[in-house]
């Protein structure tokens, strides 16, 4: 399975660029991934563009009214989704400033949610990476996550 991972807009925030490396490179070595940045628009603009970049996949689209998990149930999902012979790539969409469509969120197969809160995307970006790590080193039984 290969991770793909569409984020509006590359971060600009120093300390948002910086946990992008750290993450991204700590996710590299467990899976097959790509990080790519679309350009900033409207928001219709924006989730057209996430979903032909996605297609294919199975889509995640960040939204905080989407489903909260715990870090090993995100790991439990991505176990199954690795298991499923059909599942090739899992796309992972994080909306810009606007957020996304109803089409978009519509065309996903899972609305994920890091909080109820409205998470500025460049954070919310590197939660996601970090997140995907922690799935990975839970998955592999390394002492990274405590719970």
């Amino acid at each position: 399975m290969h991770l793909k991972i569409f984020a509006v807009g590359k971060p600009k925030l120093p300390f948002a660029k910086a946990g992008v490396e750290e993450y991204a490179g700590r996710l590299r070595p467990w899976v097959g991934s790509t990080l790519e940045f679309i350009k900033a628009g409207s928001k219709e603009a924006e989730s057209a563009m996430l979903l032909e970049r996605s297609a294919g996949s199975v889509r995640i689209v960040l939204d905080e009214r989407g489903e909260e998990v715990s870090s090993r149930v995100l790991a439990g999902r991505i176990t199954q989704w690795e298991q499923d012979g059909s599942v090739k790539a899992v796309s992972v969409l994080i909306g810009g400033a606007d957020g996304h469509t109803s089409e978009l969120r519509a065309a996903s197969h899972w609305t994920w949610s890091l909080s109820k809160l409205t998470l500025q995307h460049e954070m919310a970006l590197v939660l996601v990476l970090e997140q995907l790590y922690r799935a990975y080193t839970i998955k592999a039984g390394t002492p990274y996550h405590r719970d």
